[in-house]
């Protein structure tokens, strides 16, 4: 599960022009030169960057278990958006303690998706092992949220239902899956032994 991604770098030309600024969404566009020398209009989205997070305590998964005002009950992977900046592991750090209550001082980032070619998104997989409750959650006021907990094996068959939220995730699990080698790695990094 390893990214070459560099989350520094922007997808978007430094001549394009923000054309409309949104909640979520911002819209650029720029003159593209095309391959018989003459120019088009391109155009990216660009939004903040998010994380998800694989939490465990001891062997097992903990999940979120969730309804929001437009989609509702759906399991995920703790999770969300950068707020003003924020550095990937610090926005997992918080976005877990606010959803699940939970914290960890064992972190390791597996992997950074960009899921949409036409988006300047990335989102950063990690690991929070052997979480432990500190407090409270306090979830978003349009979310509702449950943590659950599971083994690997029921990770996985969550993951491959049509109830999981996260897609990259479900890519890589079903790819991993014609080798089991590769599911193993994923059961030994997520539990780092």
């Amino acid at each position: 599960m390893k990214s070459k991604i560099n989350p520094k770098l922007s997808r978007i030309p430094k001549n394009a022009k923000k054309v409309f600024g949104g909640i979520i969404f911002d819209v650029y566009q720029w003159q593209q030169k095309m391959f018989d020398g003459s120019f088009s209009t391109f155009e990216m989205l660009k939004r903040s960057n998010s994380v998800d997070v694989i939490a465990t305590q001891g062997d097992k998964i903990l999940l979120s278990h969730q309804s929001q005002p437009t989609k509702s009950d759906f399991y995920s992977v703790f999770g969300g958006r950068a707020e003003g900046g924020e550095e990937p592991l610090i926005t997992a750090k918080r976005e877990l303690l606010e959803e699940s209550g939970l914290e960890s001082d064992n972190w390791e980032l597996l992997k950074v998706y960009e899921p949409i070619h036409k988006i300047d998104w990335q989102i950063h997989l990690f690991v929070a092992r052997n979480c432990k409750k500190t407090t409270d959650p306090n979830p978003g006021v349009g979310e509702k949220i449950e943590t659950v907990e599971c083994g690997f094996d029921e990770f996985i068959r969550i993951v491959e239902s049509e109830k999981y939220w996260v897609s990259e995730l479900v890519l890589d699990i079903l790819r991993m899956k014609q080798d089991k080698r590769k599911l193993n790695e994923l059961r030994k990094k997520i539990f780092g032994h």
